[in-house]
Formats: structure tokens, C-alpha cells, sequence
């Protein structure tokens, strides 16, 4: 019988609401972090399939969480690409070579870095039962591009968004490259055991409207058609972080099958503006989880109420925080668990 989660993403809505948290496998956890301490730096952890198989299940075994999300990063699709990535401990990821400073036709493909990942995916299918569902992801492009021209994060895309308005050809060339491999990444996912996935734009905020029609909507469309040409019955959950008022434009035109909300949106503006029936998933602040308390409760039974006509799956606005104490945890799952719509 299927889990509750992939029959809410279906457009399903049961009385029960499930429940994931985004970045629920990792630093937070103890066992995570023993592993850590372990296996050594975060890339050899999710590059050795046994270790990120465990990380994955680890808060499906503690939390019994509705859903298991598949422990990897959004750079791995950058890296199958060619360019090399670091993770510097205190300072992030980097890659090089930087796309502002060396061609995109420079870049020699190493597809094979994507097997282990398939390979972590069939390991915790294997180890899962039938009412937890099995998410993969990927970054969307423009998201991964950034990364990509700028060789790290930035606070606002400066240099990539510049990029993108100086020589729109050339970057398109980017974006159409990531979007190939992404498909290809998520089939193979798919194919290893994945039953839903989700998209990752975690920078889409940092663009005017018409840039983020080219560089959000239109990628993340191509992807979904032709992701769903060969898997139609997988749901596609598109995360597009700080989009705002966008979100139904994006809802409308990538042909996603679920919308996730971050904790700026709120919730009753989203379940009036989305599309109807359209399943929804989030918004609690990440930081009200570190807080807790009465405050936590209170806007958990706020979100709950908003979406109760619709299909939903409770999540946070983003990813959870490494400092998020145990028991606040446990408190929003009884606070969910506990609701009836």
C-alpha cells in the first residue's frame, strides 16, 4: 500500500498530514555526526554509498518521518560535469574552474561520479518499508549555475546575474548543459528506487520577474517534460526559495506536480493564490524549530489550518538547522501527528 506522503504528492488529501523535514539527515543528529567524525570530510561521506545510505535512514529510524530524503548535494550534478568541488571546513563548497573564467566547452564530463549516488538510492529502497517514501533531488540550473560561474555561494548572485544579463546566449549555454545532466541525474535516481523528487532553486528570489521566467520557470519546465515523459506517475515537488509572488506563475508553468513554500510565504495568501488541488508543502520557519515552545505549536496549528482544504505536506521553509535541539523536533511530529483536518 502506498505511504501517506506519495499519495498527498499525487494530489490525494487524507485527514493525516505527512510529514519531512528538509536537511533532516544530517548535522543535528548525533549519529550523524559520529558518522561524520568517522568517515572523514562531507564529500568522501556522500561519495561512499554505505555511509550515505545510514545518514539517510538515520531520522527515519529515531523520528519515523513520512518520508526519506536522499542524503547527497546539489553540486554533485557540477562536479559530474567537470569542474572540480571542495568543501572547505568554516567557508562552504568551491568549485574551479570558476565559468567566469573558463569556457563551458572547457569542462570534461565525468558522468561516472553519479553512480554512487544510485548506488545510495537502491541501499535505503532496500531498507525502507512501504509507508515511507523515497525522495531524490537535484538542484534546479539556475540555482547550480551560480555555483557554477562564481565558484561559490554569494549573498546575491552578483556575478552570475550579471553574467546572465551581459551575454544571455552564453549562459543559456550553461543552463541548457545543467539541464541535461539534471534529467539524466534524476532518471537515474528514479531508476535505482526514487519515488519522488524535488528540485531545489534555493536562489530564485535574486531575479526581476522577466529573468526569472528565463532562468526559473523555462528550465525547471524543460526539465519536468521530460522527466515526466519517461516517468509520469513520479511527482516532481519544484522548491523555488524566496520566490514570492511568483509562486503561481512557477506553479502554473513548470507542470510540477507539488509546490514547496518557504517560511516567508504566508500561507494563507498561498492557499488562496495557488492553483486548487495543487499539494503544497511547508512553511515553517527553521528558526522557530530552534526556538520551540508555545510559538512553534501555535504556527504549526496556523499552517495546518491554512492548507487543511488541500493536499499538504508539512516541511520547513528551508532546511533544518544543525542547532536544532532534539525535542523540538519531537514536539512539531506530536503537534503533526496529532492533527486531524
Amino acid at each position: 500500500m502506498p505511504g501517506l506522503l506519495i499519495e498527498t504528492l499525487r494530489g490525494n488529501r487524507a485527514d493525516q498530514v505527512p510529514l519531512w523535514l528538509m536537511r533532516q539527515a544530517g548535522r543535528y543528529l548525533p549519529e550523524y555526526r559520529a558518522l561524520r567524525a568517522d568517515k572523514g570530510g562531507f564529500l568522501d561521506l556522500v561519495y561512499d554509498s554505505d555511509a550515505a545510505a545510514e545518514v539517510t535512514i538515520q531520522p527515519i529510524r529515531r523520528f519515523g518521518f513520512d518520508g526519506a530524503i536522499l542524503f547527497s548535494d546539489i553540486l554533485i550534478v557540477p562536479h559530474a560535469m567537470g569542474q572540480t568541488l571542495e568543501f572547505l571546513a568554516g567557508e562552504g563548497p568551491r568549485l574551479s574552474p570558476r565559468l567566469l573564467d573558463a569556457p563551458l566547452a572547457g569542462l570534461e564530463a565525468v558522468p561516472e561520479r553519479l553512480e554512487a549516488i544510485y548506488r545510495t538510492v537502491a541501499k535505503v529502497k532496500a531498507q525502507l518499508g512501504p509507508e515511507t517514501t523515497l525522495l531524490g533531488f537535484a538542484g534546479s540550473p539556475w540555482t547550480v549555475a551560480t555555483y557554477m560561474v562564481n565558484g561559490e555561494g554569494s549573498r546575491d548572485q552578483h556575478d552570475t546575474r550579471a553574467m546572465a544579463y551581459r551575454d544571455p546566449q552564453a549562459f543559456q549555454d550553461i543552463i541548457d548543459a545543467i539541464i541535461g545532466v539534471t534529467v539524466e541525474y534524476l532518471a537515474g535516481q528514479i531508476d535505482a528506487g526514487a519515488e519522488a523528487v524535488q528540485l531545489f532553486d534555493s536562489w530564485a528570489g535574486s531575479l526581476a520577474p522577466a529573468e526569472f521566467e528565463r532562468w526559473v520557470i523555462a528550465p525547471n519546465a524543460a526539465i519536468v517534460t521530460a522527466v515526466k515523459a519517461r516517468y509520469p506517475d513520479v511527482p516532481i515537488i519544484g522548491f523555488p526559495k524566496g520566490s514570492g509572488e511568483k509562486l503561481p506563475a512557477y506553479a502554473r508553468e513548470t507542470g510540477v506536480d507539488a509546490l514547496g513554500i518557504d517560511e516567508t510565504i504566508d500561507p494563507r495568501w498561498a492557499a488562496r493564490e495557488l492553483p486548487a488541488g495543487m499539494p503544497v508543502q511547508g512553511n515553517i520557519d527553521p528558526l522557530l524549530l530552534l526556538a520551540g515552545g508555545d510559538a512553534l505549536d501555535a504556527q504549526a496549528d496556523h499552517i495546518l489550518r491554512c492548507f487543511s482544504g488541500r493536499p499538504h505536506v508539512f516541511n520547513l521553509g528551508h532546511g533544518i538547522g544543525q542547532f536544532t535541539p532534539i525535542a523540538h523536533v519531537e514536539q512539531l511530529i506530536e503537534k503533526v501527528r496529532g492533527w486531524r483536518g
